[in-house]
Protein backbone atom coordinates (compact mmCIF):
# COMPACT_ATOMS: atom_id res chain seq x y z
CA UNK A 1 0.00 0.00 0.00
CA UNK A 2 2.63 2.11 1.14
CA UNK A 3 4.36 1.65 -2.94
CA UNK A 4 1.06 2.94 -4.10
CA UNK A 5 0.52 5.77 -2.34
CA UNK A 6 4.60 6.91 -2.98
CA UNK A 7 3.79 5.74 -6.73
CA UNK A 8 0.53 8.26 -6.60
CA UNK A 9 1.97 11.11 -4.33
CA UNK A 10 2.84 13.65 -7.54
CA UNK A 11 -1.37 12.85 -8.57
CA UNK A 12 -2.27 13.65 -5.54
CA UNK A 13 -0.13 16.85 -4.35
CA UNK A 14 -1.17 18.28 -7.75
CA UNK A 15 -5.24 17.45 -6.87
CA UNK A 16 -4.13 19.18 -3.55
CA UNK A 17 -2.92 22.53 -5.24
CA UNK A 18 -5.34 22.51 -7.60
CA UNK A 19 -7.78 22.39 -5.03
CA UNK A 20 -6.29 25.78 -3.37
CA UNK A 21 -5.94 27.94 -6.52
CA UNK A 22 -9.67 27.27 -6.88
CA UNK A 23 -10.36 28.07 -3.66
CA UNK A 24 -8.78 31.59 -4.31
CA UNK A 25 -10.24 31.94 -7.31
CA UNK A 26 -14.00 30.36 -8.29
CA UNK A 27 -16.92 31.00 -7.10
CA UNK A 28 -17.16 27.39 -7.52
CA UNK A 29 -15.33 26.31 -4.60
CA UNK A 30 -17.44 24.22 -2.77
CA UNK A 31 -18.14 21.73 -5.99
CA UNK A 32 -13.86 21.93 -6.30
CA UNK A 33 -13.75 20.78 -3.09
CA UNK A 34 -15.58 18.11 -3.52
CA UNK A 35 -14.74 16.91 -6.51
CA UNK A 36 -10.90 16.93 -4.97
CA UNK A 37 -11.74 15.11 -1.73
CA UNK A 38 -13.75 12.23 -4.32
CA UNK A 39 -10.55 11.97 -6.67
CA UNK A 40 -8.01 11.85 -3.18
CA UNK A 41 -10.78 8.84 -1.74
CA UNK A 42 -10.80 7.22 -5.56
CA UNK A 43 -6.86 7.12 -4.91
CA UNK A 44 -7.02 5.83 -1.42
CA UNK A 45 -9.86 3.48 -1.80
CA UNK A 46 -8.17 1.78 -4.99
CA UNK A 47 -4.86 1.44 -3.06
CA UNK A 48 -6.81 -0.52 -0.66
CA UNK A 49 -9.50 -2.26 -2.81
CA UNK A 50 -5.47 -3.35 -4.54
CA UNK A 51 -3.75 -3.89 -1.23
CA UNK A 52 -7.06 -6.30 0.32
CA UNK A 53 -6.98 -8.19 -3.12
CA UNK A 54 -2.80 -8.88 -2.57
CA UNK A 55 -3.28 -10.15 0.96
CA UNK A 56 -6.35 -11.97 -0.34
CA UNK A 57 -4.57 -13.96 -3.58
CA UNK A 58 -0.99 -14.39 -0.83
CA UNK A 59 -3.43 -16.45 1.43
CA UNK A 60 -5.14 -18.30 -0.99
CA UNK A 61 -2.12 -18.94 -2.47
CA UNK A 62 -0.27 -20.21 1.34
CA UNK A 63 -3.76 -22.22 1.75
CA UNK A 64 -2.61 -23.89 -1.56
CA UNK A 65 0.52 -24.57 -0.59
CA UNK A 66 -0.62 -26.06 3.08
CA UNK A 67 -2.76 -28.28 1.54
CA UNK A 68 -0.76 -30.08 -1.71
CA UNK A 69 2.59 -30.24 0.43
CA UNK A 70 5.84 -30.48 -2.28
CA UNK A 71 6.92 -34.09 -2.73
CA UNK A 72 9.62 -35.91 -5.14
CA UNK A 73 8.51 -38.80 -6.92
CA UNK A 74 5.55 -38.99 -4.92
CA UNK A 75 7.30 -38.40 -1.58
CA UNK A 76 6.70 -36.16 0.81
CA UNK A 77 9.28 -37.54 3.82
CA UNK A 78 11.52 -38.80 1.18
CA UNK A 79 14.40 -41.69 2.08
CA UNK A 80 16.36 -43.48 -0.66
CA UNK A 81 18.30 -46.85 -0.12
CA UNK A 82 22.34 -46.27 0.35
CA UNK A 83 23.31 -50.27 -0.57
CA UNK A 84 25.13 -51.98 -2.93
CA UNK A 85 21.98 -54.76 -3.80
CA UNK A 86 19.15 -54.31 -1.52
CA UNK A 87 18.16 -53.48 1.73
CA UNK A 88 16.22 -55.56 4.54
CA UNK A 89 13.00 -54.14 5.88
CA UNK A 90 12.01 -56.06 8.79
CA UNK A 91 8.69 -56.14 10.92
CA UNK A 92 10.03 -54.53 13.52
CA UNK A 93 13.20 -52.35 15.02
CA UNK A 94 15.90 -54.91 15.74
CA UNK A 95 18.15 -57.17 13.28
CA UNK A 96 16.14 -60.25 15.05
CA UNK A 97 13.11 -59.43 13.48
CA UNK A 98 11.50 -60.75 10.38
CA UNK A 99 11.76 -59.86 7.28
CA UNK A 100 8.68 -58.13 5.74
CA UNK A 101 10.11 -56.82 2.27
CA UNK A 102 13.69 -55.77 0.08
CA UNK A 103 14.49 -52.39 -0.95
CA UNK A 104 16.74 -52.22 -3.78
CA UNK A 105 19.28 -49.83 -4.41
CA UNK A 106 18.24 -46.37 -4.94
CA UNK A 107 14.55 -47.69 -4.55
CA UNK A 108 12.36 -44.57 -2.94
CA UNK A 109 10.50 -44.56 0.57
CA UNK A 110 8.17 -42.61 3.01
CA UNK A 111 9.73 -42.31 6.03
CA UNK A 112 6.80 -42.52 8.83
CA UNK A 113 8.74 -42.35 12.19
CA UNK A 114 12.06 -42.87 13.74
CA UNK A 115 13.33 -45.21 16.91
CA UNK A 116 17.07 -44.90 17.99
CA UNK A 117 19.30 -45.99 14.92
CA UNK A 118 15.72 -47.18 12.90
CA UNK A 119 13.51 -45.73 10.50
CA UNK A 120 9.69 -47.16 10.08
CA UNK A 121 8.89 -46.64 5.99
CA UNK A 122 6.67 -47.72 3.91
CA UNK A 123 7.91 -48.24 -0.11
CA UNK A 124 5.06 -49.81 -2.64
CA UNK A 125 3.04 -52.61 -0.59
CA UNK A 126 5.59 -52.74 2.22
CA UNK A 127 5.98 -51.27 4.91
CA UNK A 128 8.64 -52.02 8.21
CA UNK A 129 11.97 -51.04 9.75
CA UNK A 130 15.57 -50.11 7.91
CA UNK A 131 18.60 -49.23 9.49
CA UNK A 132 19.06 -45.15 9.39
CA UNK A 133 22.79 -45.51 8.14
CA UNK A 134 21.69 -47.19 4.70
CA UNK A 135 19.19 -44.47 4.20
CA UNK A 136 19.77 -41.07 2.47
CA UNK A 137 17.43 -38.41 3.49
CA UNK A 138 16.68 -34.34 3.57
CA UNK A 139 19.01 -32.68 1.01
CA UNK A 140 21.10 -35.92 -0.19
CA UNK A 141 18.44 -38.09 -0.97
CA UNK A 142 16.26 -35.15 -2.89
CA UNK A 143 19.82 -34.69 -5.04
CA UNK A 144 19.81 -38.65 -5.54
CA UNK A 145 16.22 -38.90 -6.39
CA UNK A 146 17.15 -35.87 -9.47
CA UNK A 147 20.01 -38.47 -10.30
CA UNK A 148 18.36 -41.55 -10.28
CA UNK A 149 14.53 -41.25 -11.17
CA UNK A 150 12.51 -42.08 -14.63
CA UNK A 151 9.86 -41.33 -16.01
CA UNK A 152 7.44 -43.92 -16.01
CA UNK A 153 4.59 -44.78 -18.60
CA UNK A 154 1.84 -47.31 -17.61
CA UNK A 155 -0.39 -48.97 -19.11
CA UNK A 156 -4.08 -47.75 -18.82
CA UNK A 157 -5.75 -49.70 -21.61
CA UNK A 158 -6.30 -54.15 -21.40
CA UNK A 159 -4.02 -54.73 -24.32
CA UNK A 160 -1.26 -51.77 -25.16
CA UNK A 161 0.29 -52.07 -28.67
CA UNK A 162 3.89 -51.75 -28.46
CA UNK A 163 4.84 -50.54 -31.94
CA UNK A 164 7.93 -50.26 -34.60
CA UNK A 165 7.16 -46.41 -35.87
CA UNK A 166 5.10 -43.70 -33.71
CA UNK A 167 1.81 -44.23 -35.88
CA UNK A 168 -0.56 -46.72 -36.11
CA UNK A 169 0.17 -48.34 -39.27
CA UNK A 170 3.22 -49.18 -38.32
CA UNK A 171 3.94 -52.75 -37.00
CA UNK A 172 3.27 -54.35 -33.51
CA UNK A 173 6.08 -54.97 -31.80
CA UNK A 174 4.96 -56.34 -28.86
CA UNK A 175 1.80 -55.89 -26.74
CA UNK A 176 1.80 -54.87 -23.09
CA UNK A 177 -0.80 -55.70 -20.30
CA UNK A 178 -3.04 -52.91 -18.37
CA UNK A 179 -1.25 -51.87 -15.29
CA UNK A 180 2.34 -52.84 -17.00
CA UNK A 181 5.15 -49.73 -16.62
CA UNK A 182 7.94 -48.70 -19.53
CA UNK A 183 10.65 -46.79 -19.19
CA UNK A 184 10.08 -43.37 -20.86
CA UNK A 185 12.90 -42.22 -23.56
CA UNK A 186 10.90 -39.59 -25.40
CA UNK A 187 7.61 -37.82 -25.42
CA UNK A 188 6.94 -37.18 -28.96
CA UNK A 189 3.43 -35.62 -28.01
CA UNK A 190 0.90 -38.13 -29.31
CA UNK A 191 2.94 -40.73 -29.28
CA UNK A 192 5.56 -42.25 -26.29
CA UNK A 193 9.15 -43.85 -27.21
CA UNK A 194 9.56 -46.53 -24.34
CA UNK A 195 12.02 -48.96 -23.67
CA UNK A 196 10.68 -52.53 -23.42
CA UNK A 197 13.32 -55.12 -22.11
CA UNK A 198 15.96 -53.42 -24.00
CA UNK A 199 13.85 -52.81 -27.14
CA UNK A 200 12.70 -49.10 -28.16
CA UNK A 201 9.14 -48.94 -29.41
CA UNK A 202 6.12 -46.45 -29.57
CA UNK A 203 2.90 -46.90 -27.87
CA UNK A 204 0.00 -44.34 -27.87
CA UNK A 205 0.09 -41.26 -25.12
CA UNK A 206 -3.41 -41.47 -24.74
CA UNK A 207 -3.10 -44.85 -23.50
CA UNK A 208 -0.33 -44.42 -20.89
CA UNK A 209 -0.26 -42.55 -17.73
CA UNK A 210 3.51 -40.67 -16.70
CA UNK A 211 4.70 -40.45 -13.61
CA UNK A 212 8.64 -39.72 -12.27
CA UNK A 213 9.31 -42.70 -10.09
CA UNK A 214 11.86 -44.21 -7.95
CA UNK A 215 12.48 -48.42 -7.39
CA UNK A 216 9.82 -49.44 -5.06
CA UNK A 217 10.08 -52.26 -2.41
CA UNK A 218 9.36 -55.67 -2.75
CA UNK A 219 7.44 -57.80 -0.55
CA UNK A 220 8.65 -61.13 0.66
CA UNK A 221 4.99 -62.58 -1.22
CA UNK A 222 6.94 -61.37 -4.39
CA UNK A 223 10.39 -63.24 -4.37
CA UNK A 224 8.99 -66.45 -2.21
CA UNK A 225 7.94 -69.77 -4.13
CA UNK A 226 5.09 -72.19 -4.40
CA UNK A 227 4.19 -74.85 -2.00
CA UNK A 228 5.32 -78.73 -2.78
CA UNK A 229 8.08 -77.91 -5.11
CA UNK A 230 11.82 -79.42 -4.91
CA UNK A 231 14.81 -78.62 -3.08
CA UNK A 232 16.62 -77.24 -6.06
CA UNK A 233 13.63 -75.16 -7.17
CA UNK A 234 13.71 -73.57 -3.71
CA UNK A 235 17.43 -73.10 -4.16
CA UNK A 236 17.78 -71.72 -7.51
CA UNK A 237 15.35 -69.08 -7.35
CA UNK A 238 17.05 -67.99 -4.14
CA UNK A 239 20.24 -68.04 -5.52
CA UNK A 240 18.65 -65.72 -8.64
CA UNK A 241 16.67 -63.12 -6.40
CA UNK A 242 20.23 -62.57 -4.80
CA UNK A 243 20.85 -60.59 -7.90
CA UNK A 244 18.27 -58.39 -8.04
CA UNK A 245 19.08 -55.12 -8.69
CA UNK A 246 22.21 -56.08 -10.16
CA UNK A 247 23.42 -54.37 -13.92
CA UNK A 248 22.07 -54.79 -17.39
CA UNK A 249 24.73 -55.24 -19.48
CA UNK A 250 24.41 -56.13 -23.37
CA UNK A 251 26.54 -59.53 -23.90
CA UNK A 252 27.35 -59.29 -20.57
CA UNK A 253 27.61 -62.81 -18.70
CA UNK A 254 28.84 -61.97 -14.83
CA UNK A 255 25.79 -61.92 -12.51
CA UNK A 256 27.79 -59.26 -10.28
CA UNK A 257 29.81 -57.35 -13.21
CA UNK A 258 26.45 -57.14 -15.74
CA UNK A 259 24.27 -59.80 -17.71
CA UNK A 260 21.82 -59.25 -20.13
CA UNK A 261 18.60 -61.79 -20.01
CA UNK A 262 20.60 -65.11 -21.58
CA UNK A 263 23.36 -63.94 -19.72
CA UNK A 264 21.27 -64.36 -16.64
CA UNK A 265 19.43 -67.57 -16.96
CA UNK A 266 22.61 -69.31 -18.44
CA UNK A 267 24.31 -68.01 -15.31
CA UNK A 268 21.82 -69.52 -12.82
CA UNK A 269 21.33 -72.44 -14.46
CA UNK A 270 25.21 -73.39 -14.88
CA UNK A 271 25.97 -73.47 -11.32
CA UNK A 272 23.15 -76.10 -11.35
CA UNK A 273 25.23 -78.21 -13.87
CA UNK A 274 22.98 -76.75 -16.88
CA UNK A 275 25.10 -75.20 -19.63
CA UNK A 276 22.97 -73.54 -22.01
CA UNK A 277 24.43 -70.93 -24.92
CA UNK A 278 24.30 -67.15 -24.88
CA UNK A 279 21.00 -66.30 -26.94
CA UNK A 280 17.59 -66.09 -25.53
CA UNK A 281 16.27 -67.73 -28.78
CA UNK A 282 18.65 -70.97 -28.57
CA UNK A 283 17.59 -71.39 -25.46
CA UNK A 284 14.20 -71.97 -26.11
CA UNK A 285 15.01 -74.63 -28.00
CA UNK A 286 16.69 -76.88 -24.59
CA UNK A 287 14.04 -78.91 -22.58
CA UNK A 288 10.79 -79.02 -22.97
CA UNK A 289 7.85 -77.38 -23.97
CA UNK A 290 5.22 -76.92 -21.42
CA UNK A 291 2.10 -74.91 -20.75
CA UNK A 292 2.58 -71.60 -18.95
CA UNK A 293 -0.59 -72.54 -16.71
CA UNK A 294 1.55 -75.59 -15.47
CA UNK A 295 4.79 -73.34 -15.22
CA UNK A 296 7.57 -74.37 -11.44
CA UNK A 297 9.86 -72.26 -9.91
CA UNK A 298 12.70 -72.54 -11.71
CA UNK A 299 11.14 -72.89 -15.63
CA UNK A 300 11.86 -70.52 -18.30
CA UNK A 301 9.51 -67.77 -20.13
CA UNK A 302 10.03 -66.93 -23.18
CA UNK A 303 9.17 -63.77 -25.13
CA UNK A 304 9.11 -62.12 -28.43
CA UNK A 305 7.62 -60.31 -31.12
CA UNK A 306 7.19 -60.85 -34.59
CA UNK A 307 10.58 -61.22 -35.71
CA UNK A 308 10.43 -64.30 -32.90
CA UNK A 309 12.02 -64.81 -29.55
CA UNK A 310 13.97 -62.03 -27.89
CA UNK A 311 13.95 -62.27 -24.24
CA UNK A 312 13.76 -64.91 -21.33
CA UNK A 313 13.26 -65.31 -18.03
CA UNK A 314 13.10 -67.06 -15.17
CA UNK A 315 9.75 -68.09 -12.99
CA UNK A 316 9.96 -68.26 -9.46
CA UNK A 317 6.67 -69.04 -8.47
CA UNK A 318 3.21 -66.56 -7.43
CA UNK A 319 3.16 -65.54 -11.51
CA UNK A 320 6.19 -63.59 -11.25
CA UNK A 321 9.63 -64.04 -13.26
CA UNK A 322 12.63 -62.71 -12.77
CA UNK A 323 15.11 -61.18 -15.34
CA UNK A 324 17.39 -58.92 -16.66
CA UNK A 325 15.28 -56.21 -17.92
CA UNK A 326 16.93 -53.36 -19.55
CA UNK A 327 19.91 -50.43 -18.65
CA UNK A 328 17.92 -48.52 -16.80
CA UNK A 329 15.99 -51.01 -14.30
CA UNK A 330 18.68 -53.89 -14.51
CA UNK A 331 17.41 -57.30 -12.50
CA UNK A 332 14.15 -57.26 -11.59
CA UNK A 333 10.89 -59.47 -10.93
CA UNK A 334 7.91 -58.29 -13.53
CA UNK A 335 5.04 -60.13 -14.03
CA UNK A 336 5.22 -63.24 -15.58
CA UNK A 337 2.71 -62.37 -18.35
CA UNK A 338 3.72 -58.14 -18.81
CA UNK A 339 3.98 -59.45 -22.12
CA UNK A 340 2.53 -62.49 -23.78
CA UNK A 341 4.91 -65.64 -23.61
CA UNK A 342 6.10 -67.21 -26.90
CA UNK A 343 6.53 -70.26 -25.23
CA UNK A 344 7.47 -72.17 -21.67
CA UNK A 345 10.10 -74.71 -21.36
CA UNK A 346 11.43 -77.17 -18.26
CA UNK A 347 15.44 -78.01 -17.59
CA UNK A 348 14.69 -79.60 -14.69
CA UNK A 349 12.55 -82.76 -14.10
CA UNK A 350 12.16 -82.67 -9.87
Amino acid sequence: MKNYIKKNWKKITSMCLAGVLTLGLSPFTVQAANQISAGISAVFNDSLIGSADTVKLATETKSAAMTEPETICGYQNLGIAQVENHLNIREAAGEDSELAGKLPVDAGCEILSQEGEWYQIKSGDVTGFVKGEYLLTGEAAAKRADEVKSIVATSITQTLNARVEPNTNSTIWVTIAEGEEMQMIEDLGDWIKVDIDGDECYVASEFVELSEQLPKAMTMTEIRYGEGISNVRVDMVQYACQFIGNRYVWGGTSLTGGVDCSGFTMRIYEKYGIYLPHSSSAQSGYGTKIDPSEAKPGDLFFYGNGGGINHVAMYIGNGQIVHASSVKTGIKISNAYYRSPICVTRLISE
